[in-house]
């Protein structure tokens, strides 16, 4: 999150962290191979900057995969709405057993 803000030296963007200045040298060297950050040295002090156009083939990625989730989330909301509408439907309809029950209680008290 400090590239964000603009170049740092590696030891100010070490700092926060309790690890060895090597150990975070080799964090640094992952991110400048994957062109994520571009670093340079001038002296003893290596300042390092962030490259955002290595982002944007993950920034594409990301919205493709987006699309493909929302429209199977979509898909999925209205096979649940379905499921819904027939349990409701299924519970507002007497069943046939009492039908029977209750035409044959009214036979018997119009015959009586």
């Amino acid at each position: 999150m400090r590239l964000c803000a603009g170049e740092a030296s590696v030891g100010e963007l070490a700092d926060p962290f309790e690890m060895a200045l090597p150990s975070f040298m080799k964090h640094i060297h992952v991110l400048e191979t994957s062109g994520l950050v571009q670093s340079e040295k001038s002296g003893r002090v290596r300042t390092c900057r962030l490259s955002p156009d290595a982002l944007v083939g993950a920034e594409d990625w990301f919205q493709q995969q987006r699309a493909i989730w929302e429209a199977r989330l979509d898909r999925f909301e209205a096979y649940v709405m379905q499921l819904k509408k027939e349990k409701e439907r299924a519970a507002a309809k007497p069943s046939k057993t009492t039908d029977k029950t209750t035409s044959k209680t009214n036979k018997r008290k119009g015959s009586e």
